[in-house]
């Protein structure tokens, strides 16, 4: 039971800290509320299940080939400036009663976490590379019931932490003037284009090096 505990804080400490997918379940919780902001880590959620069963069938080993990575690294950094910009286009007009009213679609919230996870390069080698040699020694002591009970915990803990993420997000909602609103909602747009840069650089310096 001890080892099916330490997997939940696995879980946990792969979504705690504060990446792209936070930045923008704190932005949509704030404008849109507690289900848009769950449904962005839904998405990501989904997107990690992705590359656990890659993990699976053995594909890991495509990480290490330079330009998947650059793909990787280029495409993460289109995905998080675009959400950047647009976040920094809309702040302005923003105002309390337009959150209430013009809530985004469901589907946008999800696909906006699963594409910024599917695409982050520090999560594919979180699950093709550290969760690879986990499971392969998991694999190794225990039996298949045992790994799909630890890879279950493993998303109880994500799934803890977005919806503790989608909570607090749409709790300071009811806290916040419209003046606040708009200056968290540039602050967002201006973390998720810093994340993009970061990863524009990354792919520079695979595509150079």
């Amino acid at each position: 039971m001890s080892v099916f505990f330490t997997y939940i804080f696995l879980g946990l400490s792969l979504a705690a800290p504060i990446g792209p997918v936070n930045a923008a379940q704190i932005d949509r919780g704030i404008k849109n509320g507690f289900l848009h902001a769950w449904l962005v880590g839904l998405g990501a959620t989904v997107a990690d299940a992705i590359y656990m069963f890659l993990v699976f069938v053995g594909v890991y080993h495509l990480i290490e080939i330079p330009f998947i990575q650059s793909f990787l690294w280029l495409f993460g950094f289109f995905v998080l400036v675009y959400t950047g910009i647009e976040s920094l286009s809309g702040a302005s007009n923003i105002s309390m009663d337009e959150t209430r009213s013009k809530e985004e679609s469901h589907l946008k919230s999800f696909l906006a976490g699963f594409f910024m996870s599917l695409f982050n390069p520090i999560t594919i080698l979180f699950w093709l590379g550290i969760f690879g040699s986990i499971l392969a020694k998991t694999v190794t002591s225990f039996g298949t019931t045992e790994v799909i009970l630890y890879v279950t915990a493993i998303f109880i803990g994500i799934t803890v932490w977005d919806i503790t993420m989608a909570s607090l997000a749409s709790t300071m909602r009811k806290f916040l003037t419209t003046k606040l609103l708009k200056i968290i909602s540039f602050l967002s747009g201006l973390s998720l284009i810093g994340f993009g840069v970061y990863f524009g650089i990354q792919a520079a310096k695979v595509l150079f090096s």
